[in-house]
C-alpha cells in the first residue's frame, strides 16, 4: 500500500492512500507509454493498423510481464515455511496478490487479443495466430522475469565440501559350476 502525505500546517498533516508502491505504478506507466510509442512508430512507418496493434500491444505485456514474475519471485524467495500462525497468514497475502497479478495478465492479453481481432482482417493468421502473439510474449517475458530475479542470489555452504567417497572395486562373486 502505498502513501501520499501531504503537510497542511504545523500540526496536521493529510494522507493519501493508493493500492500499490508508486514504483510499481511508474513501472505500468513505463510500460503502457513504451507500447503506445512503438504502436505509433510503427504505425508511422507501415502505415498498417494491425502490426502497429500486435507489435504495441506485444511490448506493453512484455514488460508488464517481466515486471510481474520479478515481483512474483521475490514474493517466492520471501515465502515462509508454513510452521506457525503468521507464517499461514503471510502464505494467504502473498497468494492473494499473486492471484491478482495472474487476473491483470490474463486481462491484458484478452484485451489484447480483443483489439488485435477487432482491427484485423479475415483470414486464419489474423484470426488465430496474431491476437495470441502478445499473450505469449507476456508469459515468456514473465518467465524471464521469474529467472532474471534469481540471477542476483548466492548460495552459500557452511564450509567446502566434503571429498567425494572412493569407490571399493566389486567383489568376485564365487560360482558353484
Amino acid at each position: 500500500m502505498g502513501r501520499i502525505e501531504k503537510k497542511l500546517s504545523d500540526s496536521t498533516t493529510k494522507y493519501y492512500w493508493y493500492p500499490g508502491e508508486k514504483q510499481e505504478w511508474i513501472r505500468a506507466a513505463v510500460s503502457i507509454g513504451v507500447g503506445v510509442v512503438a504502436a505509433a512508430l510503427l504505425m508511422l512507418m507501415t502505415h498498417n493498423s494491425v502490426t502497429a496493434v500486435v507489435v504495441g500491444t506485444s511490448a506493453t505485456l512484455a514488460m508488464a510481464g517481466f515486471n510481474f514474475g520479478r515481483r512474483d519471485s521475490r514474493a517466492l524467495a520471501g515465502f515462509p515455511g508454513m510452521a506457525d500462525k503468521a507464517a499461514r497468514r503471510a502464505a494467504i497475502g502473498h497468494t492473494g496478490r499473486a492471484a491478482w497479478r495472474g487476473l491483470v495478465m490474463g486481462v491484458g492479453s484478452a484485451a489484447a487479443a480483443v483489439l488485435v481481432i477487432n482491427l484485423s482482417p479475415q483470414g486464419w493468421l489474423y484470426d488465430w495466430l496474431l491476437p495470441v502473439v502478445p499473450a505469449v510474449v507476456c508469459a515468456i517475458a514473465r518467465q524471464i522475469g521469474l529467472v532474471w530475479e534469481k540471477l542476483g542470489t548466492t548460495v552459500s555452504t557452511k564450509g567446502p565440501a566434503a571429498e567425494p567417497a572412493k569407490a571399493e572395486p566389486a567383489k568376485a562373486v564365487p560360482t558353484d559350476g
